[in-house]
């Protein structure tokens, strides 16, 4: 092999190596910041026989159990309970909840698992309307009744 051809192969191998590189640490990167959606069964259950560990950040999605919703007077803790058709998981957030957030009502937390049945959150999603849901929670949630807030006593008062 001449000198100029093996330098071309050598310069050639080097941006292959590079760009495979760089591809494998974004791949890395994109890996690290996925949050996989569980419902509550599929969460304490396992999901295609596989459970979540502790410490893995996730999304979880559920109706919000009626008397469940559990404040802290001085401060902006909260803590509730979900439920799908199964288990119940409960939910710890510090922060303001969204205008939509009600018990009897869909909602999507993501946050940190910090127990087989309990997660620590960092968002809370309310649905926006009366019959949007996820596509994911929807299929969960076949067989629960929604609560309307009219229905609930959180409609009109007046």
């Amino acid at each position: 092999m001449n000198p100029r051809r093996k330098q071309r192969l050598m310069a050639f191998s080097a941006v292959i190596l590079v760009v495979g590189g760089a591809i494998g640490l974004m791949l890395y990167a994109l890996g690290q910041n996925i949050d996989l959606f569980y419902t509550p069964t599929e969460l304490v259950e396992g999901k295609d026989g596989v459970k979540p560990q502790v410490g893995q950040r996730l999304r979880i999605g559920g109706m919000v159990v009626p008397g469940s919703v559990k404040r802290v007077d001085d401060s902006l803790a909260v803590s509730f309970d979900l439920m799908d058709t199964g288990p119940i998981v409960t939910v710890s957030y510090q922060g303001i909840l969204p205008d939509l957030f009600r018990e009897g009502q869909g909602i999507v937390a993501t946050g940190t698992l910090t127990a087989a049945n309990h997660i620590e959150a960092e968002e809370v999603l309310a649905k926006h309307d009366e019959e949007y849901m996820p596509p994911e929670l929807a299929e969960a949630m076949k067989g629960i009744k929604h609560v309307k807030p009219s229905e609930a006593g959180y409609g009109n008062k007046g």
